[in-house]
């Protein structure tokens, strides 16, 4: 079953392509009264306020309609800017080399939390470099994976 953030990206997709832009991911935080959805484009050429404005009026119209999310929530539209998240298994490998910080839906080895290197893809699982060991951990077990930027 897909989850809720899996439902609205397939919801939100074809809007945000037809509007020129890539949807990076969708984030979503269920927290009582104040939850948020986080929507986050990405273009070749950049993104600009005015996109985020843009998308964030044509993907508020297709919620409306659709209504995915019970309650109210703020709708928030983003760049996944240079600490970005990723999302999709596919978006790993244009990182390889970077530093990641990962966090587990359930303990792998006895931990939820792994900060290292993003060593390749092998398969379905994410090889992460770290403390001189490497992990192959399967990508349908990572909650979140932010990239580190170096500065």
């Amino acid at each position: 079953m897909a989850s809720k953030e899996q439902q609205i990206q397939q919801m939100l997709e074809p809007t945000v392509a037809a509007l020129g832009f890539d949807l990076w991911g969708v984030e979503y935080l269920s927290q009582g009264r104040h939850s948020v959805l986080r929507v986050y484009i990405e273009s070749d050429k950049g993104i600009t306020v005015d996109d985020c404005a843009a998308v964030s009026e044509q993907i508020g119209s297709v919620l409306d309609v659709e209504d995915p999310i019970t309650g109210e929530y703020t709708l928030e539209v983003s760049s996944p800017g240079m600490d970005r998240l990723l999302f999709k298994l596919e978006q790993f490998p244009a990182y390889v080399g970077e530093w990641v910080e990962l966090r587990l839906r359930s303990a792998f080895e006895g931990r939820r939390k792994f900060k290292g290197i993003i060593k390749g893809i092998e398969g379905e699982d994410v090889v992460v470099h770290v403390d001189d060991h490497e992990y192959l951990l399967p990508h349908s077990v990572i909650e979140k994976a932010r990239v580190q930027p170096r500065i």
